[in-house]
């Protein structure tokens, strides 16, 4: 029997989805991490954030992600503050590559990559250094509680579309927020009554392009809104990439309605660069 396009997406997901091991040695230094920053700055709490966290996760691209919530008062520059934590990390890792990429000090460390999310707690949330600039209030606790929930209403299916989605910007390598990738895919499942992949796959893509990659609110209700593009130059990129995305995306669900699964195989594979 030829393969279907919906096979073939299903396929594509499980081979990019990663074992519950495969990022352990990365989250081995977090130990490491941790005492060097609470010697340093004094650490209020550190716990695990992001796509692993959440279940969306990208076998061989995502990073062990993690939030450092510090003592003491919020500078008013987020680069001080993520300076100095750069300048400790590299000082307690001195043979491993330290960088700043906002809101993270990323750790590439020879077994896997660690990005450390420094922050100040709020009255709610945690005070983070925004991508594009200055400070945003997050809850990634309550993030992942919405992504979750959302999952589960439709038995899985919204972390198998955000996930595909960062297979398009991973492989394709657009200059857009996982972050908002993931809360923009969540939110449209969390208004579908159904899933349906390849039509899912290709609205959730359209819902962005129509309303060019606009920041959106935090869908919790609590946070500060998430930001798509760190610079205009990236997100004009990102658009161009997402045209295109959708249109293929199109094509692919058209003619796998129309019974020709191989042209729509045809368009997949050029969506995902594959």
């Amino acid at each position: 029997m030829a393969e279907t396009a919906v096979g073939w997406l299903k396929d594509l997901t499980g081979l990019y989805t990663p074992t519950s091991t495969q990022f352990d040695a990365a989250r081995g230094h977090r130990a490491s991490i941790e005492n060097r920053l609470d010697a340093e700055f004094g650490v209020r709490e550190m716990f695990e954030i992001g796509s692993l966290k959440h279940g969306t996760g990208v076998w061989t691209y995502s990073d062990a992600d993690f939030l450092v919530s510090l003592k003491g008062v919020r500078p008013d520059s987020e680069w001080t503050m993520l300076n100095k934590i750069k300048s400790s990390l590299k000082t307690r890792f001195p043979s491993t590559e330290v960088v700043v990429r906002r809101p993270a000090v990323v750790c590439k460390f020879s077994d896997g990559v660690v990005e450390v999310v420094p922050g100040y707690p709020g009255t709610t949330g945690y005070w983070i250094a925004n991508p594009a600039d200055g400070w945003m209030l997050t809850h990634p606790k309550d993030h992942n509680s919405y992504v979750n929930g959302v999952n589960s209403k439709h038995d899985g299916a919204a972390k198998k579309l955000a996930r595909q989605i960062k297979v398009w910007k991973y492989r394709r390598n657009v200059p857009v927020s996982s972050c908002y990738l993931e809360m923009r895919a969540a939110k449209h499942m969390d208004g579908e009554s159904s899933y349906s992949p390849l039509w899912d796959l290709h609205a959730s893509l359209k819902k962005m392009h129509d309303v060019e990659l606009a920041a959106m609110n935090d869908p919790t209700g609590l946070g500060s809104r998430f930001t798509a593009c760190s610079s205009p130059a990236n997100k004009s990129d990102a658009l161009s990439k997402l045209d295109t995305a959708v249109t293929r995306a199109r094509r692919a669900k058209e003619y796998a309605s129309a019974g020709e699964d191989a042209k729509a195989i045809e368009q997949l594979k050029l969506l995902f660069n594959k």
